[in-house]
């Protein structure tokens, strides 16, 4: 375990908190609007249109009003059905965030020309003329000296900011190591790291570190690794996003016990975890039901006691980077 210190386990955890330099308040926790871009083959199940309308109208109407979307999320599926619910409304509410994600085309083409066409289309489906967060999405589908050629995806980005569209960069990326060097070129302002700072995972340590000393806005995604630490082991052994090995799983079960023992959720821990980290100023959870909104609250708030905490904190955990 990191030797940062943690805020207050207490309903503070859902106070709204400064998000880096971008804004000053927003929620602590934002709604991961992947899954609703009705992707079976990554998540495993399917979500309907009007479930996806719903959880963020629900979303939205809630104190957990931050949504985050991608081109990438059913190749713009997630985007439109944010969009539906937006439209609804009559635009973003005031107090809301809403961010997005630009990078490569189903077929892999990851030039500038190509994130450009892609955030052009992400303004029509999401109903708005400009995204107040946008990042480079899975950078590692390209090399580091195409990402930053001239005309390429960080500059057509650049450009797209400088005329308004844009308000922030971001990276948002796998591999810690090439995380670390977006942050450090002092272009972004913003970056998520998914999968990998969980109770099981916490290879990317290094890289709240850093991005939190240089003033960035640092977003954990996926604090149940894509669903085991929320659903259990036993249900869904599955680690981001495909099937866990058997260490994962085994240790998996002994904070599903540890848990069990006092009478908390396995998932109220795992989100805990994450929100507790002072470097942390969002955490992005995955949803596809209204009723995940309240129930995503309600495992904010649980009372975890000290004793279940030191006990989780003792077991072992992978700091190893994620192969995907």
């Amino acid at each position: 375990m990191s030797n940062h210190g943690v805020l207050p386990v207490t309903n503070t955890l859902l106070n709204r908190r400064p998000l880096g330099t971008i804004a000053p308040d927003v929620a602590a926790i934002s709604i991961g609007c992947a899954p609703l871009g009705n992707m079976p083959d990554t998540f495993d199940y399917e979500v309907t249109e009007e479930n996806a309308k719903a959880t963020v109208l629900t979303a939205l109407h809630s104190p957990l009003n931050y949504i985050d979307t991608a081109a990438w999320y059913g190749d713009g599926e997630s985007e439109r059905r944010v969009g539906l619910a937006l439209r609804a409304l009559g635009g973003l509410p005031e107090s809301a965030f809403l961010q997005t994600k630009a990078g490569r085309s189903p077929d892999g083409d990851f030039s500038g020309e190509t994130v450009k066409r892609r955030f052009d289309r992400s303004l029509e489906l999401l109903g708005v003329n400009r995204v107040e967060l946008v990042f480079l999405h899975d950078a590692e589908n390209t090399t580091w000296e195409e990402a930053w050629a001239p005309d390429g995806p960080v500059e057509v980005l650049q450009s797209l900011q400088a005329e308004g569209l844009i308000g922030y960069l971001g990276i948002a990326s796998g591999p810690i190591d090439l995380e670390i060097r977006y942050v450090e070129s002092g272009v972004f302002d913003a970056v998520i790291t998914h999968n990998r700072y969980t109770l099981l995972n916490r290879a990317a340590d290094p890289l709240l570190t850093l991005a939190d000393e240089r003033g960035l806005a640092v977003l954990n995604a996926a604090p149940y690794g894509s669903g085991m630490l929320a659903k259990g082991p036993a249900q869904y052994p599955r680690y981001a996003y495909q099937p866990a090995g058997g260490d994962s799983v085994a240790q998996a079960f002994r904070f599903q016990d540890i848990c069990d023992r006092h009478g908390v959720p396995l998932a109220a821990a795992a989100l805990q975890f994450s929100l507790r980290d002072p470097r942390i100023a969002n955490t992005i959870v995955g949803m596809t039901r209204p009723e995940r909104i309240q129930q995503t609250i309600d495992f904010a708030e649980w009372a975890i006691p000290d004793a279940c905490w030191e006990e989780l904190i003792a077991e072992p955990f992978d700091s190893e980077d994620l192969a995907r």
